[in-house]
């Protein structure tokens, strides 16, 4: 089922994507070849009318290829006016643009369901992933250990934890084990030694598996948007997509900075895995993953990095400043530092992957 649910997932996700540029190409008047799900080799195909509508055999991503994209692509004189490096730029614009916005059109399709049907949307507050206590357990190690209300963990045997996830897992995977934590208590750094106490637990295969527990809670603030009637929901679903957006940025700004942990990025594996737990949860969480995970999308290919839609717009719009187009060598060479960009990302978002999904159901269900 983990599979039918990523199908499910990615297939959204990169059918909207692609049917946005594609709508908006067709509107302006440019020649689309190709409309695919998938890369790399063809599954099935279909001509019908001047497009190939494709299913390819890589699942992670999709596109659209209009008339004209490439340089150096032969147009017949009948086709030159359809094609996209002849239209103007902010047709160019509007058809790169079209895939990022369809993404956010998903959320807000899920959201307008939700709250049409009585379902808050709830959009947390930053507070909310740091590692700053709300509680803590009665006779629990914490409050053996001297921990308090409105500490913050800064580190942990001398690593730096900068949100609650990447501090939790931590106390998680050192059961019995002492580890030195160094705490904010208002304008102190304080040394604090601390043993997670052995916890048994079932894992996801229902196995029984021992962790480390302190007793801490954490703080969860979120903003919940509810509708009063079905009238009112298409309006405040567009609150919680914008609402969505700025955290989703203010996160990303925030990773920048080195205010929150990149270690809690995330990739295909991860959001794979995270698809399932959600649909075991149920159809509202698992929706309102997707519709999260769409909005995510949308945000980071609007980001002004080469061989992205927001990278394309960024040349349009210098493009648009300066009265002619970026040279072929300058685009060709801007094109190879945004795939080496994004390759790292990849690499990096992979091996995070890893370590949080594929290195903990190797050691449960192959090392004895």
């Amino acid at each position: 089922m983990t599979f039918i649910w990523a199908v499910i997932l990615f297939g959204l996700l990169i059918f909207f994507h692609e049917l946005g540029h594609f709508i908006l190409a067709k509107l302006v008047g440019v020649k689309v070849m190709k409309f695919s799900l998938g890369f790399g080799p063809k599954i099935l195909g279909k001509k019908v009318g001047e497009t190939e509508y494709l299913l390819s055999a890589i699942p992670l991503g999709g596109y659209v290829k209009p008339l004209g994209e490439e340089p150096g692509e032969e147009i017949s004189e009948e086709d030159k006016p359809r094609a996209f490096n002849n239209q103007t730029v902010w047709k160019r614009a509007s058809i790169v643009l079209a895939g990022p916005v369809f993404n956010l059109v998903l959320a807000y399709i899920i959201f307008v369901v939700f709250l049409s049907t009585d379902f808050p949307v709830a959009i947390p507050k930053l507070d909310s992933i740091t590692t700053t206590l709300e509680s803590v357990m009665e006779d629990s190690p914490a409050m053996k250990a001297g921990l308090v209300k409105d500490d913050t963990i800064v580190s942990i045997n001398g690593e730096s934890v900068r949100d609650w996830n990447e501090m939790a897992d931590i106390f998680s995977r050192n059961p019995g084990k002492e580890l030195v934590l160094q705490v904010r208590r208002g304008e102190e750094l304080l040394p604090v030694k601390i043993v997670p106490e052995p916890t048994k637990v079932k894992n996801e295969q229902g196995e029984e598996t021992t962790i480390g527990r302190i007793g801490i809670s954490k703080k969860f603030n979120a903003k919940v948007i509810k509708s009063d009637s079905i009238f009112s929901a298409p309006f405040k679903a567009v609150q919680a997509v914008y609402e969505w957006c700025v955290l989703t940025l203010d996160v990303v700004v925030r990773l920048f900075a080195g205010t929150v942990s990149a270690k809690q990025i995330g990739g295909p594996i991860l959001i794979v895995d995270a698809a399932a737990k959600a649909a075991s949860v149920g159809v509202f969480t698992y929706f309102n993953f997707i519709a999260i995970i769409s909005i995510n999308l949308a945000i980071l290919n609007l980001l002004p990095v080469p061989v992205l839609d927001g990278g394309h717009v960024m040349f349009f719009i210098i493009e648009a400043i300066r009265g002619k187009p970026i040279s072929e060598k300058v685009m060709v060479a801007a094109n190879k530092v945004g795939m080496t960009l994004l390759l790292l990302l990849i690499f990096f978002v992979l091996y995070n992957d890893t370590v949080r999904v594929i290195v903990p159901w190797f050691q449960k269900t192959v090392i004895p």
